[in-house]
């Protein structure tokens, strides 16, 4: 079992789990916190070379690492792991926000018990991600929800229990409509032997969903995972999360946690139900770009940086649905691109207000000015991740983003001109509005937060960036430089996703 890379980004988080647990000083908890990551960084880049590799002999094969144990036979439920482009690059992400997540926890209190439940939130993450079976999925989905409320009602501040609840509820919400739709999925798949089965891979490809139940359990699905992909209407636990958790945590949340409803919309929803998302697509659009242009407005009006991140994080992630929505290959792989690019900048920008907040004491930008002076490292930082969230060339954002509006186009235009409605092209014109109302609010908080006048006296003694937070922001700047130079590279190894023999399976219903 254990000859399958796969299995140990489980397993390395589980050793992490019972390391800290043995650990008596702060300098061995964060001994093996850094470890850790760096064990799993390292599994990561090996991951992609030997994906590389190995699709470039194998480039048909739905998934590659594959492996299958079984868990209990009577209903069919296995440890199936599996990885494409998508997954290769959703783990990495994971792993590089945990490494600069762990040096912005430098200082946190009850160190131990932290990260405890950090490292266990990371361990529902990338078993999210290798999972190719629907119950094992839904499993470590459920596994990486949990300990958000204790990281946010214990270590947060503020409204910490309000946010906790809220946020526990609204996504305990969602799992209950995922549930429903995973069971009608395993229940209603017309296998050609008779048989049911959970194996995303062998529904896709041999297997069949009744249009009329496709037409129930795909807003099911799509809902249950959007709810945590923070879509309007059902967004509203996302800002005051993000607002009351503890640095590492919104960088996790925010940089990983919100990307398992991008990509269980696209596993699961779009892969296994092509025709209901087809058909029924333009509904969720229509809400897929209110949060595009809710969050941005929303992000002009705030004061408070994490909230001002937060609704940012809102629009960001409903640019992700809308992408993967229009059902275009340009389109979805700019969604992915737009995953990891918002994961990286997000999270640079709630380690850099982490930064800033142990400072000043204050994340009201009305009491804060002049900041490039005082702590010009940090203040540069804040510059760059701004420069990334409102597109320019050279970072992530600009990539990413002009991915998806290119894939919208051609999709909105070639049903236009077809004659089959407007109503993508219309919405990719409104969403394409919101780069100009992302300039305003990024703007105007780099104006009030690090230029002008100093508000605060007190402010003048603030010290720079220590060298463990120079290593988080700089690993998350790298990344974000990385992807904004290189795009072929990063675009290339998620079109594979879109190319193989899986989705050849599904395409004729997409395409």
């Amino acid at each position: 079992m254990f000859s399958n890379i796969l299995i140990y980004f489980v397993i390395v988080p589980i050793l992490m789990l019972g390391g800290l647990a043995l650990c008596r000083n702060i300098k061995q908890i964060r001994a093996v916190a850094v470890a850790g990551s760096l064990v799993l960084i390292g599994l990561s880049v090996y991951l992609l070379v030997e994906y590389l590799a190995q699709r470039a002999v194998n480039p048909d094969a739905p998934m590659l690492f594959t492996g299958s144990w079984t868990w209990f036979k009577a209903l069919n439920i296995n440890l199936a792991v599996g990885v494409d482009g998508v997954s290769i690059a959703m783990i990495v992400l994971t792993s590089i926000i945990i490494f600069a997540g762990s040096f912005a926890s430098w200082k946190i209190d009850n160190a131990r018990a932290f990260f405890l439940w950090l490292i266990l939130l990371s361990t529902g993450v990338y078993g999210f991600f290798i999972s190719v079976d629907l119950f094992t999925m839904f499993m470590f989905y459920e596994v990486a929800l949990i300990p958000m409320y204790l990281l946010i009602g214990v270590w947060g501040t503020g409204r910490k229990e309000y946010s906790a609840m809220k946020l526990t509820l609204m996504l305990m919400g969602g799992s209950a409509f995922l549930m429903l739709g995973l069971i009608g999925i395993y229940y209603n798949t017309e296998m050609p032997d008779g048989s049911h089965t959970w194996n995303i891979i062998q529904i896709a490809h041999e297997g069949h969903i009744e249009k009329g139940w496709q037409y129930f359990l795909f807003p099911m699905t799509f809902v249950g995972f959007g709810v945590l992909g923070a879509m309007f209407p059902f967004h509203t636990w996302s800002p005051d999360g993000h607002a009351c958790a503890p640095t590492a945590v919104s960088m996790l949340h925010a940089g990983v946690l919100m990307k398992l409803g991008g990509y269980g919309c696209f596993r699961v929803a779009m892969y296994l139900m092509p025709e209901a998302a087809n058909d029924l697509a333009w509904i969720f659009l229509i809400l897929t770009g209110i949060s595009v242009v809710y969050g941005a407005f929303s992000a002009c009006v705030q004061t408070d940086l994490k909230y001002i991140n937060a609704y940012s994080s809102v629009s960001h992630c409903g640019l992700v649905l809308f992408a993967i929505l229009m059902i275009n290959q340009t389109a979805m792989t700019g969604a992915v691109m737009q995953m990891l690019s918002h994961g990286l900048m997000t999270a640079l920008f709630f380690a850099l207000i982490g930064m800033i907040y142990g400072r000043t004491h204050t994340r009201d930008i009305r009491q804060m000015g002049g900041l490039m002076k005082i702590i010009p490292y940090l203040a540069v930082c804040y510059v760059i991740a701004g420069f990334a969230s409102l597109g320019l060339p050279g970072l992530s954002g600009f990539v990413a983003e002009m991915t998806i509006f290119v894939g919208s186009f051609q999709q909105g235009m070639s049903e236009y001109l077809a004659g089959a409605g407007s109503l993508r092209l219309v919405f990719t014109i409104v969403a394409c509005c919101s780069i100009v109302i992302t300039a305003v609010y990024i703007l105007r908080v780099v104006g009030k937060l690090l230029l002008g006048p100093v508000q605060d006296k007190h402010h003048l003694e603030l010290t720079d960036g220590t060298w463990w937070e120079r290593l988080s922001t700089v690993t998350l700047i790298v990344s974000v430089a990385a992807i904004g130079c290189f795009p072929n590279f990063f675009a290339g190894l998620i079109r594979d996703t879109f190319s193989g023999e899986l989705f050849e399976a599904v395409k004729m219903n997409i395409f």
